[in-house]
């Protein structure tokens, strides 16, 4: 049975600095895409961020230059470095694994590309 759990969220000004991180069980993250979201009430499910079985990692406009994904397939966990945060990246984020080993941006932040979600970790940025 597949398991990811976030950790990590939390309350940051402006301008700060946040690590997400996700442990990953039941499915080996060397091979599988695997991604962050975001939502915040009333809205879709956002892509944020997205690395494949390789490593290679695709981002949303929104985030590109500010946020890091990367994942350490030794500890089968994933992390998503975000810097510069700006009050639109409140949200709840979610971390996402794909059965598929690689997937091409932008399909890449598409959520029904993914099989199996965490339950959410808040991210508050306070203006």
């Amino acid at each position: 049975q597949v398991e990811l759990v976030e950790s990590g969220g939390g309350s940051v000004e402006a301008g700060g600095s946040l690590v997400l991180s996700c442990a990953a069980s039941g499915l080996d993250s060397s091979n599988h895409c695997m991604a962050w979201f975001r939502q915040v009430p009333g809205n879709q499910r956002e892509g944020v961020a997205a690395i494949d079985s390789d490593g290679n990692p695709s981002y949303a406009n929104s985030v590109m230059g500010r946020f890091t994904i990367s994942k350490d397939n030794g500890k089968n966990e994933l992390y998503l470095y975000m810097d510069k945060l700006k009050f639109e990246d409140t949200a709840t984020y979610y971390c996402a694994a794909s059965r598929r080993q690689w997937i091409q941006y932008p399909s890449s932040l598409w959520e029904n590309e993914y099989n199996f979600w965490g339950q959410g970790t808040q991210v508050t940025v306070s203006s």
